[in-house]
C-alpha cells in the first residue's frame, strides 16, 4: 500500500514537472525564433501594414499627389468607384485577360512539362529553353513581342503571311498581350508541374502496364489525379497574378492604354487616377475595392481546397 501511495503522489508530480519544462523550452525557442523573424516582421509592417492602413485612409479623403489640404469625405471615393463605367471596363479588361491567360497557361504549361519528362535526350536543355523567357524582365519581353508583332516590320505577320494589325486595332491589342503573357510566364508553372512529375511513385505506372493500360489511360487515370493539388495551385497563382497585369500591356503599348482603351487595365487605371489625374484619394479607394476582389479570389480557392480535402477524407 505504502508503495502504490508513493507512486500515486510521484507520477502526478513528475508528470505536472515535464510539463512544466515543455512550456518553458516552449517560451524560451519562442523568445529565440522571435529574434529571428523581428526583421521579417519590421519590414512587412513598414512595406506591406502601413501602406495599407494608409491608403485606407485616404480612400477617405480627397487627398491629391502633393498631400496638402486633404479632407475627409467619407465613402465618397467608393460611390464614384461603384458607378465609374472606366473603372468597370479596365476591370473588364483584365478579368476578360485573366479568363483567356489561366486556361491556356495551365494546359501548356502542363503538356511541357510532360515533354520535358519524358524526353530521353536533351532534357536540360529543353528544360532551359522552356524556363529562360521568365527569367526575362517584363519590360524586355515586352518590347520583344512588341517588336515581333509590328504589322511593317515584324516577324509574326511576315512568317506566317499576315496583315494583322496587332497592337493598333482593338480587336487584337488584348490577345497581343496574352500572347506575350504565356510565352514569358509559362516557365514558371511548368517548372511547377515539372516538380510534380517527378514526384509521382513510378511503381504506380509499371502496375498501370501489367494491368494493360496504356499510356492515355495512365495519364487520365494516374498522372493527371496526381497533379490535382499542384493544378489548384498553378491556377490559383495564375488568376491572382493575371488580374493584376500591368507591365507587358504598358509597355506594348507604350505607356497608354491601347487602341480605343482596349488594353487599360485595373492597375493602370488606378496608376492613370493617382499621378496622371492626381486624384490620391480616389485612386486609394479604387485600390482597395481591387484589394478586396483579390482577397476574395483567394478566400474562395482556400475555401474549395478545404472542402475538397474534407470531401476526400
Amino acid at each position: 500500500m505504502t508503495t502504490t501511495s508513493a507512486e500515486t503522489i510521484v507520477r502526478p508530480t513528475r508528470a505536472k514537472t515535464a510539463a512544466a519544462g515543455a512550456t518553458l523550452r516552449r517560451r524560451q525557442g519562442f523568445q529565440h525564433g522571435g529574434w529571428f523573424v523581428a526583421p521579417f516582421l519590421a519590414l512587412f509592417a513598414l512595406f506591406v501594414v502601413w501602406p495599407l492602413l494608409r491608403g485606407l485612409y485616404l480612400s477617405f479623403t480627397d487627398a491629391n499627389i502633393s498631400g496638402d489640404g486633404a479632407s475627409f469625405i467619407g465613402l465618397d471615393n467608393y460611390r464614384e468607384a461603384l458607378q465609374d463605367p472606366l473603372m468597370w471596363d479596365a476591370f473588364g479588361h483584365s478579368a476578360y485577360f485573366t479568363l483567356l491567360v489561366v486556361p491556356c497557361i495551365t494546359v501548356l504549361a502542363f503538356l511541357l512539362a510532360m515533354l520535358a519528362h519524358h524526353i530521353e535526350r536533351g532534357k536540360w536543355l529543353w528544360r532551359l529553353c522552356f524556363f529562360m523567357p521568365f527569367l526575362l524582365p517584363s519590360t524586355v519581353a515586352a518590347n520583344l513581342w512588341q517588336w515581333l508583332f509590328n504589322p511593317g516590320t515584324g516577324m509574326i505577320n511576315h512568317v506566317f503571311g499576315l496583315d494583322t494589325p496587332w497592337l493598333t486595332d482593338k480587336s487584337y491589342a488584348l490577345l497581343a498581350v496574352v500572347i506575350t503573357t504565356l510565352w514569358w510566364t509559362v516557365g514558371f508553372s511548368f517548372l511547377l508541374y515539372l516538380a510534380a512529375l517527378q514526384g509521382i511513385p513510378l511503381h504506380l505506372y509499371e502496375a498501370a502496364k501489367l494491368d494493360g493500360a496504356n499510356a492515355w489511360h495512365r495519364t487520365v487515370h494516374i498522372t493527371l489525379p496526381m497533379l490535382r493539388n499542384i493544378t489548384g495551385l498553378v491556377v490559383a497563382l495564375q488568376i491572382l497574378a493575371s488580374l493584376q497585369v500591368f507591365d507587358q500591356a504598358v509597355v506594348m503599348q507604350d505607356f497608354g492604354p491601347g487602341p480605343e482603351e482596349s488594353t487599360r487595365t485595373f492597375v493602370q487605371y488606378t496608376l492613370e487616377q493617382g499621378f496622371t489625374s492626381y486624384r490620391v484619394g480616389y485612386a486609394s479607394a479604387i485600390s482597395i475595392i481591387f484589394f478586396v476582389l483579390i482577397a476574395a479570389v483567394a478566400l474562395a480557392r482556400m475555401w474549395l481546397l478545404r472542402n475538397r480535402e474534407e470531401g476526400g477524407r
